[in-house]
């Protein structure tokens, strides 16, 4: 969950992680730790049809959800971080 310092959500301020709450450090608008920023929108011929999710988790989080993947997730090595 993100919380903005402002209404047209520029200024980030804090980022709550949806499953556990922990708090994820954020400096100056800067997320500063690990998160995993979930967003998707669900169209025709699901459950969901027009409804949009937004989520966070903890890099803790996150480590035990892909670990219940029956398939892995795929990686890959960045050699530049922005």
């Amino acid at each position: 969950m993100r919380i903005y310092l402002d209404d047209n959500k520029k200024e980030l301020a804090s980022i709550i992680c949806n499953k556990c709450k922990k708090e994820i450090k954020v400096e100056n608008g800067i997320v500063k730790e690990g998160c995993f920023c979930g967003d998707t929108q669900f169209g025709y011929f699901s459950n969901k049809d027009g409804m949009k999710y937004f989520f966070d988790l903890c890099e803790e989080c996150y480590d035990k959800m892909i670990t219940e993947f029956a398939v892995p997730v795929e990686t890959e090595e960045v050699k530049e971080l922005l």
